[in-house]
């Protein structure tokens, strides 16, 4: 397999935390420059936008794009036109009819394009699935609670319209649930409290259910302090399942299976160079929809302004 020449798009916390060392691990992805007005890399060449880098960098056969999410139509879009393969950091995009286009232009341009759901990646997910698929799903708890000063220190565009805010997080739990459960899952309700400074929900309670009137309760919470609670409790007809710490560990009726390092994003990068040698895209909206059918069937309670 041939090296996959990567241009970076957006050197923000996540870029440096995460992709920025999952491409020096993977071994078939090389780290070729970066495109952001704002901030650039030691030793890295830098240019203030996706145009400039790839008009300087030819080689450049993919990019990633980990910017805001109200910025990545575009970028995107420009990408693909240009026959660029292109990664999507979560969520793939502010709307679901952006990303259906992008879906379309990857289509049309032969390249590939792969919506990043890194928890995906989580050491447990796999037997996760593998172990429900044979299983009867009774109930479902999730609670995703952490510290938004933490996570997102000074992001201002988490609480804008796109930002998604506690649903930046809360996506990924939603990421995995659709991934692992054997029936897909929909809307009953939800209350989403929002700050009266704030666009977009500090924490949210939601209900879901499917056709066999299976009982699916999230809570996320961006407040929490000290340690931060990331799990998955899953009751069936053959026991409890439970993935913990954001999947890196998996548990079944107490007894531990999976219990790893988090490397989900070597995991992406990997998968990513296998789509690009397949010729595949893939791009997964579910998660993305279940949050659109939040912010527009659930219930907004005003609660206090967040200051950080």
């Amino acid at each position: 397999m041939s090296h996959v020449m990567i241009g970076l798009v957006g050197v923000g916390k996540i870029a440096r935390d995460q992709h920025i060392p999952a491409m020096a691990a993977v071994t078939n992805c090389q780290f070729v420059a970066t495109a952001d007005p704002n901030a650039a890399l030691p030793g890295t060449p830098g240019y203030a936008s996706l145009e400039a880098m790839l008009d300087a960098h030819p080689e450049i056969t993919a990019v990633a794009i980990c910017t805001p999410t109200h910025l990545r139509y575009s970028q995107a879009r420009l990408a693909l036109m240009r026959g660029k393969h292109v990664l999507l950091e979560k969520p793939p995009g502010a709307t679901l009819s952006e990303v259906e286009d992008l879906i379309a232009v990857a289509d049309q341009q032969g390249v590939s394009l792969f919506a990043a759901w890194h928890s995906r990646f989580a050491p447990g997910v796999a037997h996760a699935k593998r172990w429900l698929a044979e299983r009867s799903v009774q109930r479902v708890s999730i609670e995703w609670k952490e510290d938004v000063r933490v996570w997102h220190p000074g992001q201002a565009w988490i609480w804008q319209p796109g930002g998604m805010g506690v649903f930046d997080p809360g996506i990924n739990a939603l990421s995995i649930v659709t991934a692992i459960l054997p029936q897909p899952f929909f809307l009953r309700q939800a209350r989403l409290q929002v700050p009266e400074n704030c666009q977009t929900p500090i924490a949210a309670e939601l209900s879901f259910t499917d056709h066999l009137d299976t009982a699916i309760e999230a809570v996320f919470d961006f407040r929490q302090t000290g340690p931060q609670t990331w799990d998955i409790h899953i009751d069936t007809d053959g026991g409890r399942i439970s993935l913990t710490d954001g999947g890196c560990r998996l548990t079944i009726e107490g007894q531990q299976v999976v219990d790893a390092e988090e490397k989900e994003y070597e995991g992406l990068y990997t998968y990513f160079a296998e789509l690009i040698a397949a010729g595949r895209s893939e791009v997964d909206v579910a998660p993305l929809r279940q949050v659109a059918d939040a912010f527009m069937y659930g219930h907004r309670d005003v609660t206090d302004a967040f200051i950080e």
